[in-house]
C-alpha cells in the first residue's frame, strides 16, 4: 500500500497512533487517538499533548514512522495524508539497528 504523498481534501480523519519500543515506555500508553489530516499534523498534536514528556517529544523528532502499514522515509510529514481510521506507527531510533 502506496502512502498518499498529497491530502485530497485537507480533511480532518480519525485513526490511531501506535508507539513502539522507547516512545511507547515514553508515552507510558501504547497507542492513542488522533484527529488530524496530514502525519505532521497528528504528530504536532501528539507533542503538544505531551509536551511534559521532553524525552517523547524529542523522539518523536527521531522516529520513522510507518503509515497504514507504508513507510514515510525521508518524504515531508505535511505531504502524507492520513485516511479516516488509519493507522501511524512510531518507530524511535533502535539500539543496533
Amino acid at each position: 500500500m502506496d502512502v498518499t504523498t498529497e491530502p485530497a481534501s485537507g480533511a480532518r480523519v480519525r485513526g490511531t497512533i501506535r508507539y513502539w519500543a522507547a516512545a511507547k515506555s515514553e508515552a507510558g500508553l501504547a497507542e492513542e487517538p488522533y484527529e488530524a489530516a496530514t502525519l505532521a499534523e497528528a504528530l504536532s498534536a501528539a507533542k503538544e499533548r505531551h509536551a511534559d514528556k521532553p524525552k517523547l517529544v524529542r523522539l518523536l523528532g527521531h522516529s520513522s514512522y510507518l503509515v497504514d502499514g507504508a513507510q514515510v522515509g525521508a518524504r515531508d510529514h505535511a505531504t502524507v495524508a492520513l485516511t479516516e481510521g488509519g493507522t501511524v506507527e512510531v518507530l524511535p531510533p533502535f539500539a543496533g539497528g
